[in-house]
């Protein structure tokens, strides 16, 4: 990752502020290409800590524990574009924030704000990653699940998310730059092209099969678990079905749009670390996929 450094480029579905932020470090060039696995690094590493940090926060697991955090940093390392710094990782942040605000306002009597700030947290994603706009789906769902409905709070929930583009129009205005391609960029879906192997196929399979006895484990669960949580982990799986979707707009024909699957991927592969009966289970998943991994970078096409 750090001795043969990838150099992002812009992609199909980059937003504007990305987009910006990439040309100030392609024209900064006082740190080398290093800066970008620096950057890609921080951010994966502070994602895990934040997820860990929300699990054990709202009790999504009988106890706390760091496994998810380590889940996600294996996860991470199955594929060598989620080790680049591309705007689908930086995303991640932003739906981490919005996941932990969907859990916060079950039962709050007044969540107005957060719930404004819900969709301005995915307005200001769609500015880094454009497809990510459509994860607006999945938070009307959440609101559906976490609350009753109520008309004014999914109009404030829209207001949010519109609010960044109402500013940007203004930008525009005042620049001279106001049309629909600049303010709303294109979105196009079609199916990815992908080169299959046999690495990809032994990437594919780590992640799937503790993701599947996880999720066992926590239908396992459920009756011991508070009404919340149960709630909470719905989330997460409508999480990760948006998740897998949202790559197909605007494909870019890699695995790095997929990476915004890995945090509730790497939900449910804790509880397979955390919750299996037979703990030579998880420890062989644990060093097949470090084996795995180290293999894939020094023997495979990876890195």
């Amino acid at each position: 990752m750090f001795s043969q450094p990838h150099i992002t480029e812009r992609g199909t579905g980059d937003g504007i502020l990305f987009r910006a932020l990439l040309d100030y470090l392609h024209q900064h060039k006082s740190m080398g290409p290093v800066i970008y696995p620096i950057l890609a690094f921080t951010l994966l590493y502070i994602q895990a800590i934040i997820l860990s940090r929300f699990i054990a926060q709202h009790r999504m697991m009988n106890r706390p524990t760091y496994l998810p955090g380590m889940a996600y940093l294996l996860i991470t390392s199955l594929f060598q574009e989620w080790n680049y710094f591309t705007a689908p990782l930086l995303v991640n942040t932003f739906l981490l924030f919005v996941l932990s605000a969907l859990f916060r306002i079950y039962n709050q009597p007044e969540a107005r704000g957060t719930i404004f700030n819900i969709g301005l947290a995915l307005g200001l994603a769609s500015f880094f990653y454009f497809p990510a706009i459509t994860f607006i789906g999945w938070i009307l769902l959440a609101l559906m699940v976490m609350r009753p409905f109520r008309l004014n709070e999914w109009v404030l929930c829209l207001l949010g998310v519109t609010a960044p583009f109402y500013f940007y129009a203004v930008y525009l205005f005042i620049v001279g730059g106001l049309n629909w391609d600049n303010l709303l960029p294109p979105l196009t879906v079609h199916l990815p092209s992908l080169k299959q192997s046999a690495w990809m196929a032994g990437s594919v399979f780590l992640l799937t099969v503790p993701f599947l006895i996880g999720s066992y484990y926590v239908q396992d669960n459920l009756r011991k678990m508070l009404i919340q949580v149960r709630k909470g982990w719905s989330l997460v799986l409508l999480y990760l079905l948006v998740a897998i979707l949202v790559p197909f707009v605007n494909n870019s024909d890699s695995f790095a749009n997929w990476v915004m699957a890995a945090v509730p991927f790497a939900a449910f592969h804790g509880c397979t670390y955390l919750y299996s009966g037979f703990r030579i289970v998880p420890i062989l998943f644990f060093w097949a996929t470090v084996a795995f991994i180290i293999g894939f970078q020094y023997w495979g096409p990876g890195w």
